[in-house]
């Protein structure tokens, strides 16, 4: 009968009160796969030791920038908001059309390679569904 009322465990308002909304979230989440890519502009930061704390699969936070360079700057930012670079414009047009409307995208470190002071540090972009 699909208009009867079921009676829930009480105890799960509890549950819900002892946790963080994205602890309850977390496993409601899916990460999709979108493009691979790296970081671009990591020789220009004026920190570059920012660099020297990230490993392969760690989660980068993305982020607009207002840049009178590119219109669509897309800022790469690690755990502690710290700047490690940007998406690059040739491949970000995509990706702030999605932020701008409101999507949660992520990038995963795939691959860091140093070559002398320079770091090409590869990255996987998801998106972040709910």
């Amino acid at each position: 009968m699909a208009n009867e009322l079921t009676n829930y465990d009480k105890n799960v308002v509890s549950v819900v009160g002892k946790n963080d909304l994205g602890d309850i979230i977390k496993p409601l989440m899916n990460e999709i796969h979108l493009f691979d890519s790296y970081v671009a502009g990591t020789s220009h930061l004026e920190d570059k030791s920012v660099l020297d704390n990230l490993k392969i699969g760690d989660m980068l936070s993305l982020r607009r920038e207002d840049n009178k360079f590119d219109d669509n700057a897309i800022l790469i930012l690690d755990d502690k908001n710290n700047k490690i670079g940007y998406v690059p414009q040739k491949d970000n047009i995509i990706f702030a059309r999605l932020l701008d409307a409101g999507k949660l995208l992520k990038a995963k470190i795939t691959g860091i390679e140093k070559k002398g002071s320079f770091s090409l540090i590869s990255v996987g972009i998801y998106l972040v569904d709910f």
